[in-house]
């Protein structure tokens, strides 16, 4: 986690995941952004496309920039898939992969994978624990318990017969939530944040960071913080606010239920807990769009990147001095305008430093 600073983050795009953007959408932003020398191109995974596929995809269509999960979701497979998963990819784009991984949440790991998503913290140590002994080259113990039913008792312990480009490849910990910073202080790479107020570091930066001094990590310059932003760069402020407030008004209203919404109680500790709520009610109640409308602009102003050409660079830095390393834009409006903007920003970030 690099000190505060002046100038800008690196700068990488999140695709997200189908429906938000097409393969082809997703496709041609990843190529623009290796072609303009951006840090990375990030994918995600809900119950649509899954990160593992479309990674691959972009191995081979991209040539140098970096290829990260934002987030690959623990229920979705088991640790030792997951670990096939990531040395493969690793081997197919010559080393540029980074891998963040989180819970989810109770709705998607129990409703769509099947998953109880009790002790998440629990599953998640245990999750990389494995995935770091498999891509290590080592031998993984039977993966299911002795007296589960229909087991033969034939398995035995299993070396992952490829190995990733690199001796390791960094594991990355999205989370929100007080345990889960301090987990990912202890055991992980990297932070992806989402829904991050840089001049808010209450609720999030402030316990990362304690986190890190708490593990002998405070001086850690390898351990990377990253957020996912939604981003647009138009013409006039009001474009661009308007292209960023559907996705928040679909993670607070959509990506959990009521009275448990992770993005709600972190939008709360903000001091928006009566506008969180609102959202969420007209959201369950089906008015998507009035959902949208109601979302505060100073909460917006504050965890979205909504900017004119004149003023992106402005709203680039506040991430720096609050101490992010790299931002994964996730572009809105004009997808390959903003893409182009970015790297304009990168570049001029750049002749500064």
């Amino acid at each position: 986690m690099s000190p505060t600073g002046t100038g800008i983050p690196k700068l990488g795009i999140s695709l997200a995941y189908w429906p938000w953007f097409t393969y082809a959408q997703q496709v041609e932003m990843a190529v623009l952004a290796d072609d303009l020398g951006l840090d990375g191109v990030w994918v995600s995974e809900a119950w649509g496309q899954d990160t593992v596929s479309m990674l691959g995809a972009l191995s081979v269509l991209t040539e140098n920039v970096r290829l990260g999960t934002a987030i690959m979701q623990v229920p979705a497979r088991p640790a030792t898939s997951a670990a096939m998963a990531i040395a493969s990819l690793d081997v197919m784009s010559k080393g540029r992969l980074t891998i963040g991984i989180g819970p989810s949440g109770p709705q998607v790991s129990e409703g769509w994978y099947g998953e109880p998503f009790g002790k998440p913290l629990k599953r998640t140590r245990e999750y990389v624990a494995t995935l770091r002994q498999a891509l290590a080259g080592e031998n993984v113990p039977v993966q299911v318990s002795e007296d589960a039913e229909g087991v033969s008792g034939l398995g035995k312990p299993l070396r992952l017969l490829v190995r990733p480009e690199r001796t390791s490849v960094p594991i990355y910990l999205g989370a929100s939530a007080p345990g889960g910073l301090k987990q990912c202080a202890t055991i992980g790479d990297g932070w992806i944040g989402f829904l991050v107020d840089p001049e808010r570091p209450g609720p999030l930066l402030d316990p990362l960071r304690s986190a890190l001094a708490d593990a002998g990590r405070a001086d850690d310059e390898t351990f990377e913080t990253c957020c996912i932003v939604p981003t647009s760069v138009a013409p006039t402020l009001d474009e661009a606010r308007e292209a960023v407030r559907p996705w928040i008004a679909f993670y607070l209203g959509a990506m959990g239920a009521k009275g448990k919404n992770f993005y709600v109680d972190l939008v709360d500790a903000y001091g928006y807990g009566a506008a969180a709520e609102e959202i969420q009610d007209r959201w369950l109640g089906g008015d998507q769009a009035a959902a949208a409308a109601a979302i505060p602009t100073e909460l917006l102003d504050a965890v979205t990147i909504a900017a004119t050409p004149d003023t992106l660079q402005e709203r680039l830095a506040r991430f720096s001095a609050g101490g992010i390393d790299t931002l994964l834009c996730t572009p809105c409006g004009d997808l390959t305008g903003t893409v182009r903007a970015l790297g304009r920003a990168r570049h001029a970030g750049a002749a500064e430093g």
